[in-house]
């Protein structure tokens, strides 16, 4: 990878994936801007607006944790499950391919993970590459937000100070845009030198990690989701004192992984007495793909 010096930009790239460090104050992090692939999965469900702004803001997060995997193999889940209104909520990035889903009651209003999911938990499944075994973290929902759930699990499971800001806009009609911001205080240093900082033994918080957050959490959602700023610009507005490492990531697209030819081999290998059962009168077999709302039709 090279690094890029940063600068103020000029037209912005939708889509797109920017990941940053500072080593002097041992800190990285992620911008992310999605246009049509968010556009695409959310408008394909046709949500109510709360259920539509949740789900957004759960798939710029997973895109913003993802993109940390390598392109060439491994994938990121985010699922929490609950028996509140929204009962299920899926987020799965995959080499730079995402995408999401949830099923909850239509008037579910607007409001903290309480009061839209009830009781009940998040898991993060991570794999990073095909090969190697699975993680899974959980976290209760708790907070006022999936990004203050994350932020929470990143605190408590993995020592790793986090702040989370995200923004989605739009609706249907008009298509969505969404950005987010993520920064993360590295706890043995941006060259792997000693553990600087850890919550759990009192250690009191570092004055480096303090003004990186600090100047962090004074960027507005407007700015997150504005077509006038780009990734570089909104980076150069919070940390122009700073030397900042430029890393551009993989341009996020919508991607589920259903095929006719996939569902086809996925039935192939159910005997044929199963087969019969799942047939409708027509003689068709139907397959719903919950995650781009689309209901494939087999002739078995």
């Amino acid at each position: 990878m090279t690094d890029t010096p940063i600068r103020e930009g000029l037209a912005p790239i939708r889509d797109r994936v920017l990941s940053f460090a500072v080593p002097a104050r041992d800190v990285r992090g992620r911008v992310i801007r999605l246009d049509a692939s968010i556009t695409a999965i959310l408008a394909a469900h046709d949500y109510p607006p709360a259920l539509a702004q949740l789900l957004g803001e759960a798939l710029v997060v997973t895109a913003m944790l993802g993109a940390t995997l390598r392109e060439n193999g491994g994938g990121l889940t985010l699922q929490a499950q609950s028996d509140g209104p929204v009962s299920l909520l899926v987020c799965d990035y995959n080499a730079g391919q995402l995408r999401g889903y949830l099923r909850g009651e239509p008037d579910t209003p607007a409001g903290d993970l309480a009061t839209m999911f009830g009781t009940g938990h998040l898991a993060i499944t991570l794999d990073q590459t095909d090969a190697s075994e699975r993680y899974q973290g959980i976290v209760p929902l708790e907070g006022d937000s999936i990004a203050d759930a994350i932020e929470q699990y990143f605190r408590a499971s993995e020592q790793l100070p986090t702040l989370i800001r995200t923004a989605v806009a739009g609706n249907t009609l008009t298509g969505y845009s969404a950005g987010g911001l993520l920064l993360q205080y590295l706890p043995r240093g941006e060259e792997g030198r000693a553990r600087l900082f850890a919550e759990d033994d009192g250690t009191p918080e570092p004055e480096d990690w303090q003004h990186m957050r600090t100047l962090a959490a004074t960027v507005t959602a407007d700015e997150l989701n504005s077509p006038d700023l780009t990734e570089e610009a909104l980076l150069w507005r919070l940390f122009h004192e700073e030397e900042v490492r430029l890393t551009p990531g993989p341009t996020p697209t919508r991607g589920c992984r259903c095929s006719l030819a996939h569902i086809k081999d996925v039935i192939e290998r159910f005997p044929e007495a199963e087969r019969a059962d799942m047939r409708g009168a027509d003689g068709m077999i139907g397959v719903d793909c919950q995650f781009c709302a689309r209901v494939w039709r087999i002739a078995a």
